[in-house]
């Protein structure tokens, strides 16, 4: 009767522990869940709204990788152009990588170069300084920084970011508002471009990572812009803006749409570029490099 009776107690005890864990397997899905419920539940609302798929929303952003990318977000409130160190892509480090990058994918430069009439430094140029030719894409992922800056359309979200993070920022509450509602509007149209394209390209948005602004790939093309500018370089049949050729050939079509020709003067090709990002420091560094690169 002993044995039976410790026996028992084995059991009670296993039994105890079992609705311990799954008590707490609970509370944690439950706050995973309310966490990206609190944030994105009015932006599912109008994402279904303007016409996406509800079930394809409502699973989307259930997933436990999907949540509000705090610490990206923040960064558009204190971001400055001038304080990024574009110095560092016209270094001699920076331009040998990028005449070895040049030497290793001539042929490809030289076509793209032929068909769209862009010079081939400037390309070259563009990819080192976006994504240092390839080698650092951006690992946020582009569906939590994009849902997170577009729910920012919502007061109550606006309200619990400014108790986050809002002594942070620099800003009085009154820019705050102003900024965020502007961004927001701005990352709502962002988003709906990345989950259209994801969604024709097959791809699945929560693994698609990129810049803490939500650019993509080689070109860190923002997700509007693939649809507009976008191109097949290598010809396969699909825009794989990781691949080179495509993002080559992307770029160059981006420039070309916009007045790039043989022979462009600087001052035409600086008005261009500025497209591509409006920064003076960023333009004058690749007019830098494509100087350099020609050297």
């Amino acid at each position: 009767m002993l044995i039976i009776r410790l026996s028992c107690s084995k059991y009670i005890l296993f039994f105890i522990c079992l609705l311990n864990l799954s008590f707490f397997s609970f509370v944690y899905t439950v706050m995973g869940e309310e966490k990206g419920c609190k944030y994105f539940e009015s932006l599912q609302k109008r994402l279904i709204k303007d016409g996406f798929d509800a079930t394809r929303i409502i699973n989307l952003y259930s997933r436990s990788q999907v949540s509000f990318e705090e610490e990206g977000t923040a960064l558009f409130f204190v971001h400055s152009e001038a304080k990024l160190d574009y110095d560092q892509f016209a270094n001699k480090w920076s331009i040998r990588k990028a005449k070895k990058y040049m030497e290793k994918h001539k042929s490809v430069l030289a076509k793209t170069e032929k068909v769209y009439g862009v010079d081939k430094n400037i390309i070259t140029a563009i990819i080192l300084v976006e994504s240092g030719l390839g080698n650092n894409l951006g690992k946020r992922s582009v569906l939590n920084t994009l849902s997170s800056l577009a729910s920012m359309g919502d007061p109550n979200v606006r309200n619990m970011f400014w108790d986050l993070r809002g002594d942070s920022s620099g800003l009085t509450r009154k820019e705050f508002e102003k900024k965020a509602r502007r961004k927001s509007n701005w990352a709502y149209n962002e988003l709906k471009a990345f989950l259209e394209y994801t969604l024709k390209a097959k791809i699945d948005p929560v693994e698609v990572g990129g810049s803490y602004a939500g650019a993509v790939g080689l070109p860190q093309f923002m997700p509007t812009n693939i649809p507009a500018y976008a191109k097949d370089g290598n010809m396969d049949g699909h825009i794989d803006l990781f691949n080179h050729a495509d993002a080559m050939a992307s770029i160059a079509n981006y420039l070309k749409r916009f007045g790039w020709h043989p022979g462009i003067d600087k001052k035409k090709a600086y008005k261009i570029i500025h497209r591509y990002n409006h920064s003076i420091y960023y333009i004058n560094t690749i007019l830098k490099i494509s100087e350099l690169l020609k050297g």
